[in-house]
């Protein structure tokens, strides 16, 4: 598989880019909890039974299971912007088919559809990859990989709200409206990534994928009602084994495939959505249990007896949190590294639940648990797109952080099958309806607390030194990252990017190409036009230049795979060709 940028003028960024994006990101994140106010009452809103009601939640979560990795492939063969407004109609799409609805098949294929936003989020994430400089890219990303934790704790009071004094149609209106809103800003302000990774498109991959993928995900969401012991269940995770296993064999076997296993295998990658599962698993514990134990009667000896829109407001802090945390996150990455960043944060998590044991008999106990979950889970969110697309080539930044999106659902899918399973096996019976416990609640926390004690232990395996680009991401400044960047290139190309007449070229796209046509590097040039790029091994090699206002240039160069530095500066011919 070969990588390279369009030919097509691109518009330059905009500071409205990073705001647009993570709002789109918020917007997707709004439908995983819409109907998070009226689960209890689906069964009676769609005329069925409560073990087919659950479907119009678990029908959003199967979709985005699969449409996460599928979309993100999309959108480095396509265009990322292409594929985030794709992503975002089809959203809306889904969103009006439930509005105008009360049956339930229709309503499971409307939330079905809006689950397939949830690729905006690595879409999102690729863009800023792409567009921003590297002393903004830290805290834009943060933003954006927060902002499901943001759009999922805003949603649970906003929506509380509507459903509370409206019919609850008007919650799919509103996610409609806000869709079309976010699709609009995009087209305004988000120009299209060039970044291309050539070859087809895995559509083999893509349906062993989403084979496998939903025999997974479905029985872990049903498998409290069908029986964790049942033929049904066991069977659909054996299957679920088989089809992953004859996929993975497939993928290795491909030179474009759907997700690169062997990228995916390394060290870096595979760590980080190791812990991103058990981060996915201690983030939805807490949206489960609080919102429960708010809004039990007193009369229980523990329910603190509030509203449904107070128990929202009091957990929407969580959401809040997180999305002030991500400044926080730049720069304490900038200072010790995404890695150290991602340990912080699920340390704090770890605080927050073993606190919270204890914090649970009072409503402001409540607030205080979501503000400390909310930093820790912040921090953890906005390491990860940072860890990965450290470790990845541009190119393929859609799809590897597509599939940490992927991890990070199958985190909150295992975490709601876990906790429901505990929740109803420790409640007890009141007049004929099941009331979750203390005991259940806590135990939840424990729960939590453990996942994230694993996740811990995967961060610890991730590697110490980072390599060039993931430097790039955590520098604060722009003459940090030409410092960082000086210091980094003991082995590999450096020089100046020079215009026709001599003069120094800034912000000038620079790819280091391998012996196979494989991106193994890119830069920007700073302002006095030097460049630095690490070789990953000895050999030849291919340095691709472009600049707005330039015509592009492309210069072959051998390194020796030793530890020194190789002096090639590349002199950009006149022409009008746009920003790489």
């Amino acid at each position: 598989m070969t990588h390279t940028t369009t030919d097509q003028p691109a518009r330059a960024a905009s500071g409205a880019v990073v705001p647009v994006l993570a709002f789109a990101g918020i917007v997707v994140a709004v439908m995983q909890t819409l109907l998070v106010p009226v689960i209890k009452d689906l069964p009676q809103l769609l005329a069925t039974a409560p073990s087919d009601a659950t479907w119009v939640l678990t029908s959003t979560l199967l979709s985005g299971a699969v449409a996460t990795p599928i979309m993100g492939r999309l959108g480095d063969l396509f265009g990322k912007r292409r594929m985030l407004i794709a992503s975002l109609s089809i959203m809306v799409a889904g969103a009006l088919v439930s509005a105008l609805t009360s049956q339930l098949l229709l309503m499971i294929v409307g939330r079905t559809l809006q689950g397939f936003a949830m690729g905006a989020i690595p879409l999102g994430i690729g863009l800023m990859r792409d567009m921003l400089p590297r002393e903004k890219l830290g805290s834009a990303m943060a933003l954006m990989s927060s902002s499901i934790g943001v759009g999922g704790g805003l949603a649970l009071p906003l929506a509380a709200l509507i459903a509370q004094h409206a019919d609850w149609h008007a919650l799919f209106y509103g996610a409609a409206g806000l869709g079309v809103l976010s699709i609009v800003l995009t087209l305004l302000v988000v120009p299209e990534s060039p970044m291309r990774a050539e070859g087809t498109f895995d559509v083999l991959g893509a349906i062993g994928l989403s084979a496998g993928l939903v025999l997974f995900l479905l029985p872990i969401t049903k498998g409290s009602d069908w029986g964790w012991t049942s033929a049904t269940t066991l069977g659909l995770f054996a299957a679920a084994a088989a089809v992953l296993l004859l996929w993975g064999v497939m993928e290795l076997r491909l030179k474009a495939p759907l997700v690169d296993l062997r990228t995916t295998a390394r060290p870096a990658v595979l760590f980080t959505n190791l812990a991103s599962i058990m981060v996915g698993v201690s983030f939805y514990v807490v949206s489960l249990v609080l919102p429960q134990l708010l809004q039990l009667p007193k009369a229980t000896g523990y329910g603190l007896g509030q509203s449904m829109v107070t128990a929202g407001l009091l957990v929407a802090p969580l959401g809040l949190t997180m999305m002030f945390t991500a400044p926080v996150y730049a720069r304490l990455s900038a200072k010790y590294g995404p890695k150290i960043t991602l340990i912080l944060g699920m340390l704090i998590i770890a605080i927050g639940y073993g606190a919270g044991l204890g914090l649970m008999s009072a409503a402001w106990q409540s607030l205080v648990i979501a503000v400390v979950l909310g930093a820790g889970i912040g921090l953890a969110y906005s390491s990860l797109p940072a860890l990965i697309i450290g470790a990845v080539p541009a190119s393929e930044t859609g799809a590897a952080n597509g599939l940490n999106t992927l991890m990070r659902s199958i985190g909150t899918s295992v975490s709601s099958a876990v906790i429901g399973m505990v929740l109803a096996n420790t409640a007890h019976t009141v007049g004929g309806v099941a009331v979750p416990t203390m005991h259940g609640f806590r135990l939840s926390f424990v729960i939590a607390t453990g996942a994230v004690a694993v996740g811990l232990l995967m961060a610890f395996f991730l590697p110490g030194r980072r390599p060039a680009v993931a430097t790039q991401l955590r520098a604060s400044s722009e003459e940090d990252a030409n410092l960082a960047r000086a210091e980094q290139v003991l082995r590999g190309f450096r020089g100046r990017v020079l215009a026709a007449d001599g003069a120094p070229v800034a912000r000038a796209k620079v790819t280091l190409i391998d012996q196979r046509g494989r991106q193994a590097g890119a830069t920007l040039s700073s302002e006095d036009g030097s460049y630095a790029l690490v070789v990953p091994a000895r050999g030849a090699y291919v340095l691709a230049a472009r600049a707005s206002g330039h015509g592009p240039l492309a210069s072959s160069a051998t390194h020796a795979g030793d530890d020194r530095a190789v002096d090639v500066d590349l002199a950009l011919p006149a022409g009008v060709v746009s920003a790489g």
